[in-house]
């Protein structure tokens, strides 16, 4: 009886490893163990960015905030202080989009820190 060799499985597990590294440079998307390689330090980089993207728009948020007090004649952690204190709950995802784009409210809200932090 011939020896049975696991030909289809190796198959299998090839192509779907290799389909992973389409679209990757050179001979990263054709060789198997440049391709293996690859795929590998990919995933380690999606799962760790997964968590430092939340830091990075945080970052951002806080960017945009800042710049949008320094308008108000206020700092940033003096108007997060402002609105601690006035009681008034909004994250900064939300403080970052109305500061681009309703700067109306944006400003009613720095005035409504300034006052809170004067008292």
């Amino acid at each position: 009886m011939p020896r049975a060799t696991d030909g289809t499985r190796r198959k299998k597990r090839r192509k779907k490893l290799l389909k992973q590294a389409k679209g990757y440079w050179g001979r990263r998307s054709n060789l198997y163990r440049t391709a293996k390689d690859a795929v590998a330090k990919s995933l380690m980089y999606a799962y760790r960015d997964r968590k430092r993207r939340k830091r990075d728009f945080r970052r951002l948020w806080i960017t945009r905030i800042s710049a949008a007090c320094k308008n108000e004649g206020l700092t940033y952690s003096r108007f997060i202080e402002g609105l601690n204190k006035a009681g008034i709950k909004i994250n900064r995802k939300a403080l970052s989009n109305m500061a681009i784009e309703d700067p109306k409210a944006f400003k009613a809200l720095a005035e409504e820190a300034k006052e809170t932090i004067k008292v």
